[in-house]
């Protein structure tokens, strides 16, 4: 049986990544770009990058079809386009990346780190509302907080 990190390393045989860096060397070099975030939409409120597309994972694939309540014409029409898939740490944008090229997607990417290591180079995340989320708080806010029925048993 296979597990979620098994999952993940399997689709990475065909999805490329990009690091921080990249990521903010594309923006500037691609006004063009189109950013995906895949996390769910409290992810998404509490911090992104500033004109990411919010789109959770779950609903992805039919957001890129028509006709489903889910679609996003700017995603269905994007399928030539540059595109950055980013989640919280790297892997659930890695899986989207694999289901958009299978729908596809010619130019899509993920962003290895996710959100995380976007905060870590110390790029900018924004709230809700718009507001510039601080470092710190960012930081706080993606230190996993497991609770002990999360945790494997110890055998």
């Amino acid at each position: 049986m296979k597990n979620f990190l098994n999952l993940i390393s399997d689709s990475l045989s065909d999805v490329d990544e990009i690091m921080p860096w990249d990521l903010e060397e594309r923006i500037v070099a691609n006004p063009d770009l189109l950013i995906v975030d895949v996390r769910e939409p409290y992810e998404y409120d509490a911090m992104h990058i500033e004109g990411s597309l919010a789109i959770p994972r779950g609903i992805l694939e039919s957001a890129c079809e028509w006709d489903y309540e889910e679609t996003l014409p700017e995603l269905v029409n994007a399928r030539q386009r540059e595109i950055v898939v980013v989640c919280r740490s790297g892997y659930r944008s890695v899986l989207a990346t694999f289901s958009m090229q299978l729908l596809g997607y010619e130019n899509v990417v993920s962003l290895k780190t996710g959100l995380r290591g976007w905060n870590d180079y110390e790029q900018p995340l924004v709230d809700k509302e718009g507001r510039v989320v601080e470092i710190e708080e960012a930081d706080d806010y993606f230190t996993p907080k497991l609770r002990k029925e999360q945790l494997r048993p110890k055998l």
